[in-house]
């Protein structure tokens, strides 16, 4: 007993040392992000301080990434798309057959908490600070097609189909943001230094998200004066496509222009010391 007594004394001093190398109001997070994954953050808000404004003052360096899940997200992803084997119809016979989702961000935060330490409405901050990012977003597409049946669409009022088979064509939205942050949140206590925190605001982007879209040319024809053309191994036709395939980026490009607002969302367990 004696012996057990004093392992738990050393314990006891070895935690206590330990918390005692950490300086006050030093916190560190872990959980997720609706749009950057496996969220984390290292920080300091000292809310015992004595000063006015430091226990309402604090800051973080925030960091996020779909690395440590990027295989079991997309498997989930794909899985649920593809439960009828079909895929995700977006037109008539067109479907999103896989998708490849890839984030991360990394930014640094000021924090305000306009009630200092008072109880419950002190865990309520206001944050401002600056983030950089990545989202990326890959889709395949396929259409479903008969033995000798034919996938008709059109492209910048040009109109094409393939013959038989299927059709397959590759989309993609890449975003590479930066700028500033501005967003709300809290941190709730559950006990000791151990807390639920939660982040909602959003990333004033410096451009929108990139499109792009891949149609090959393998089995497809154009209509030309009311006779369809092969149009592989055709340059003038093969052209005339890549020219559509730009009209068609330009538009859907020109609506994605108008939304420079990245959303960032957290949600997880925090210690402070």
């Amino acid at each position: 007993s004696v012996i057990c007594a004093a392992a738990a004394l050393c314990g006891a001093d070895a935690s206590a040392a330990l918390f005692g190398l950490v300086p006050d109001g030093v916190q560190l997070g872990l959980g997720v992000s609706g749009t950057s994954g496996v969220n984390g953050f290292v920080g300091y808000a000292n809310k015992n301080s004595d000063s006015f404004w430091w226990k309402r003052l604090g800051f973080r360096v925030d960091f996020a990434s779909t690395t440590p899940i990027k295989s079991k997200l997309n498997s989930e992803l794909n899985e649920a798309i593809n439960k009828d084997g079909k895929g995700l119809e977006i037109a008539d016979d067109l479907h999103v057959t896989d998708v490849a989702l890839g984030a991360k961000h990394f930014g640094a935060m000021v924090d305000f908490y306009p009630f200092g330490n008072t109880w419950f409405l002190g865990g309520w901050r206001l944050s401002g600070g600056y983030f950089t990012g990545k989202f990326n977003l890959g889709a395949n597409l396929k259409s479903d097609l008969l033995p000798g049946g034919d996938y008709e669409f059109e492209l910048d009022d040009i109109k094409y189909k393939y013959s038989g088979g299927e059709m397959r064509a590759t989309s993609s939205a890449d975003w590479n943001y930066r700028g500033p942050y501005v967003g709300t949140g809290f941190d709730l206590g559950l006990l000791f230094g151990l807390k639920i925190y939660f982040d909602a605001g959003v990333v004033f982007a410096n451009k929108s998200a990139q499109l792009d879209l891949d149609v090959p040319v393998t089995g497809l024809y154009q209509q030309v004066g009311g006779t369809w053309v092969a149009v592989e191994n055709n340059a003038t036709l093969e052209a005339i496509l890549a020219e559509a395939e730009s009209e068609v980026l330009h538009d859907g490009q020109k609506e994605l222009d108008k939304y420079k607002m990245f959303p960032i969302v957290k949600l997880g367990f925090m210690y402070r010391f």
